[in-house]
């Protein structure tokens, strides 16, 4: 049985109503949506699935290949838990926040199943791609509160007092919690990678409307429900390590129970030696490319093929895929389970 070769993958977008126009001018994205506020590069989630963009299945929605083949996955435990057929445990995102997102909380897996149906909770990784000058996020409380003060902060507008604005710039790393009172800041470009979910409990917007003049729906009772309401210490950013190889070098952005994520620079200007890439058995990867450009090679019924890598670029490798190259000068969050 031949192995199976990655492939491209097509994004899903989101025209909420805080988004701006830099997927589309930095990142090349082709999604007729004003504004694109995200696109969801890896998902088989069904609020937006993505779409093979090379390979046989070209055209074919990733859950459907994934139900055909659940070997691409792999057989790692968290790769299954409380999941479909069809379903990755994660979801990989960009977001523009031309505006401020409306201040939120995640349940964990355990609310969700309960009373979502059955669902994933949300635990997140950000990624900040670029930043304004003053652009902060909301990261949990600087005090702790009970639920009842909390509560009629919010519908008093007084919420902010409460909150940890934590300023932030290219290249931060921020592991968010399930229960953690947040929010993405205006002028944030962010590379997300979260469990499986949609589930968002929005505590305040703002008091804003979308075009029918209508304000977006509140989930206080259950934001509450979720929420930690114990002082949060501020987020530092975690200790990071390069590690230098011939062509490239790595670093270790966040591991949790859910998902494991890297940066890799890889530069082989000067380096023949093409870089060396492959799943194991255990996992898939996701590659997303986030700076530079490269190719892609590897060889298919004794034919070698080249696929050219640009920024924004999000490649799936199967569980148990064969070895491919990259070469060129480029960035690249690499997701495993």
């Amino acid at each position: 049985m031949n192995k199976p070769v990655p492939f491209f993958l097509k994004p899903v977008g989101k025209d909420y109503l805080w988004g701006g126009n830099r997927l589309k001018d930095d990142f090349g994205k082709s999604i007729n949506m004003k504004p694109l506020a995200e696109s969801w590069e890896c998902s088989t989630h069904p609020d937006g699935i993505s779409v093979v963009g090379s390979g046989i299945y070209k055209g074919r929605p990733l859950d459907e290949v994934l139900k055909y083949h659940p070997e691409y996955i792999g057989s790692h435990p968290k790769s299954h838990k409380n999941l479909p057929q069809g379903q990755l445990p994660i979801l990989i995102k960009l977001i523009d926040a031309k505006k401020d997102l409306s201040i939120q909380v995640h349940p964990d897996d355990e609310y969700a199943q309960k009373y979502e149906h059955g669902q994933l909770g949300k635990t997140e990784m950000w990624y900040v791609l670029d930043a304004d000058r003053n652009t902060k996020l909301i990261y949990g409380l600087k005090k702790e509160v009970s639920r009842e003060r909390l509560q009629n902060s919010i519908i008093s507008g007084t919420f902010d007092k409460f909150l940890r604005y934590v300023p932030v710039q290219k290249n931060d790393v921020f592991c968010v919690e399930s229960g953690t009172i947040h929010a993405i800041g205006a002028g944030a470009l962010i590379a997300e990678i979260q469990e499986n979910s949609n589930l968002t409990y929005r505590l305040y917007d703002y008091n804003r409307t979308d075009e029918s003049g209508n304000q977006r729906e509140l989930h206080i009772e259950k934001g509450l429900d979720v929420a930690n309401l114990k002082l949060n210490e501020e987020p530092k950013q975690p200790i990071r390590t390069l590690k230098y190889q011939p062509g490239y070098a790595s670093e270790l952005l966040c591991r949790c129970r859910y998902f494991q994520v890297e940066r890799i620079l890889l530069n082989t200007e000067r380096n023949r030696d093409m870089i060396l890439f492959s799943a194991t058995e255990t996992s898939f990867l996701v590659l997303l490319c986030i700076e530079g450009c490269g190719v892609m090679f590897f060889e298919e019924d004794h034919i070698e093929k080249a696929f050219p890598i640009f920024k924004g670029d999000c490649i799936f490798v199967p569980s148990g895929s064969i070895e491919f190259k990259i070469h060129g000068k480029l960035q690249i969050l690499k997701t495993c389970c």
